[in-house]
């Protein structure tokens, strides 16, 4: 049996259990949420999917906040929603777990690296080192439904991430955003431009990837990120794409 088969990444506890072991950096946000109308909705509804019998991924919803402080954020590369194949989601954006092959967006991602970089990047299709550098690697929905992309979408999710979005815009150091395809562009507003900056290009996704205004490919928002990096805060080390 392969690697990527014996991997649950299904969602098997309360979710008021993954909030409570949110790190405590993050938690000024996330609390506020928890006790909100809105969060209680989306607890309720996701909790109920899975005592329903639903398969909801990933198990590690809050991951993405456990591997990236939110004074740690150097870039930030938003998604929409978990892939949603048994074994696959692991709770950051585009990621997806050791075993198993690229999906085609994160294979462009991947080729974007190494055709900008001139270096392969040193991620088969787990981000997770990205994510140790500072690359906080979000979607806007952090729950799906096996085989349904989108079934989480609008149940208060986008809520949360909108307010954790702002939140690092707040931070004191300059972050670079990486907004692909419409879905992330319209998290612009939540972004102070003058003191952050933003890349935006069509999404990754091979439907779009190549097409105007804005082409993925070719983009080189992965050497651009470390050059504004480098501009933005001097001795920063470069992300080791």
């Amino acid at each position: 049996m392969s690697v990527a088969c014996t991997v649950d990444n299904r969602l098997r506890e309360p979710l008021a259990d993954v909030f409570a072991r949110v790190p405590a950096a993050w938690r000024g946000v996330t609390d506020g949420f928890h006790r909100s109308s809105v969060g209680r909705d989306l607890l309720r509804f996701v909790d109920a999917r899975v005592r329903d019998g639903a398969t909801v991924y990933p198990g590690a919803v809050l991951r993405a906040l456990d591997l990236t402080g939110p004074r740690d954020v150097r870039v930030v590369i938003l998604g929409q929603d978990p892939y949603h194949g048994p074994g696959q989601a692991q709770g950051l954006a585009f990621s997806i777990a050791a075993g198993h092959k690229p999906a085609p967006s994160l294979r462009n991602m991947l080729q974007e690296v190494a055709a900008d970089t001139g270096v392969p990047s040193q991620c088969g299709s787990d981000l997770s080192p990205w994510a140790a550098q500072g690359v906080l690697l979000l979607n806007a929905v952090l729950s799906v439904e096996d085989g349904q992309a989108h079934s989480h979408a609008n149940q208060g999710w986008e809520t949360l991430t909108d307010a954790l979005l702002s939140f690092v815009a707040l931070q004191p150091e300059p972050v670079v955003f990486l907004l692909w395809g419409a879905a992330a562009q319209r998290k612009l507003p939540l972004i102070d431009a003058t003191q952050h900056r933003v890349l935006m290009a069509n999404h990754p996704s091979p439907l779009s990837a190549r097409r105007p205004p804005l082409p993925f490919v070719g983009c080189r928002h992965f050497s651009r990120a470390n050059a504004l990096l480098a501009e933005l805060r001097p001795g920063s080390p470069a992300i080791r794409w």
